[in-house]
């Protein structure tokens, strides 16, 4: 897989300040985001996302003048960190790139289920996702199969909507949520 820029990668980068203190304070904030997100979904306190992220309210608003511009910048950082971790796995073994990937993707899916809600569908933002996802993904699944290590008679669509479905159950913990990926992974595996 070459290197190429996503355009989510677009999306992130734009959003980004140029200074560097400014943009170690949005760093900051996206990762607090992130977890407040995972932590107490959409509706998280903006309070507690800047004292996590150890700055004041004012330099939230600042960066993210809108919870919904919060929420999309959030989610656009985690498609693109998924993106970039595609090209950074491309040159393994094609079983266990993409497993790699898809268990990032597990992750992903944590803070996208927090916030989903609180993003249309059908918005700029979460299409370039999607569209985004797809690319960076969807060749890693595709050189499984040629490899004869994935199954052809499914869909990268279909993987990641089984994979989706998976995380958005509740586990005992994440050691439970991993033995069912295993297991359904094993699942997509081709017969040997």
């Amino acid at each position: 897989m070459t290197a190429q820029p996503f355009p989510v990668s677009g999306i992130a980068a734009s959003r980004r300040p140029h200074r560097k203190d400014a943009a170690r304070n949005y760093d900051a904030l996206l990762v607090a985001a992130r977890d407040a997100f995972a932590e107490h979904g959409a509706e998280a306190s903006l309070e507690d996302i800047a004292r996590r992220a150890g700055v004041g309210i004012g330099t939230l608003y600042r960066n993210f003048p809108t919870r919904r511009h919060l929420f999309e910048s959030v989610y656009a950082d985690e498609v693109d960190t998924l993106c970039r971790m595609a090209l950074e796995v491309a040159e393994r073994e094609p079983w266990e790139a993409l497993a790699s990937w898809l268990r990032r993707f597990v992750d992903y899916t944590v803070t996208k289920r927090a916030i989903r809600e609180a993003l249309d569908n059908e918005s700029e933002i979460f299409l370039t996702c999607r569209d985004s996802m797809y690319q960076a993904g969807g060749p890693l699944f595709e050189r499984a199969q040629k490899a004869g290590e994935a199954r052809v008679d499914m869909t990268f669509d279909d993987l990641l909507r089984m994979v989706a479905g998976i995380t958005s159950t509740n586990f005992l913990d994440d050691t439970q949520r991993d033995r069912v990926l295993t297991v359904a992974l094993d699942g997509v595996r081709a017969a040997r």
